[in-house]
């Protein structure tokens, strides 16, 4: 795993982007969720830890052996989503994120939307 995204507001009022995710599994924790995407469970406790610091750590993006993208996405129940995350579709409003997302689900799928601060420059229009 190579890359890290977490998913936090900033104090720096930078803008978030959306990006459709199709749910796998539901877990108790983040670092549960992480590592049933094949996340190395030491690496699921540094991302969660590090998506914490602040305190509002809501979805935890990664990106694991191959180049595919997953996330732990929190749930309004408490629990975590373990999920496919399509961060190259980043959209600029979640109702766009909720479209895109409408067009991956198939047979019964579930999904969310994920939330993350855009880097400069990668924010879409």
């Amino acid at each position: 795993m190579v890359e890290i995204a977490s998913m936090k507001k900033s104090l720096d009022e930078r803008r978030e982007v959306y990006f459709p995710a199709v749910i796998r599994a539901e877990y108790d924790s983040p670092i549960d969720a992480l590592v049933g995407l094949r996340v190395p469970r030491d690496e699921a406790m540094d991302l969660a830890a590090a998506a914490w610091a602040d305190g509002r750590g809501r979805c935890i993006v990664a990106r694991i052996d191959g180049g595919r993208s997953v996330a732990a996405i929190a749930l309004a129940d408490g629990r975590w989503a373990a999920c496919n995350a399509f961060v190259g579709e980043l959209c600029a409003t979640p109702r766009e994120a909720e479209r895109r997302l409408a067009r991956l689900l198939k047979r019964g799928r579930r999904g969310t939307v994920g939330a993350m601060a855009a880097a400069r420059g990668d924010a879409p229009e």
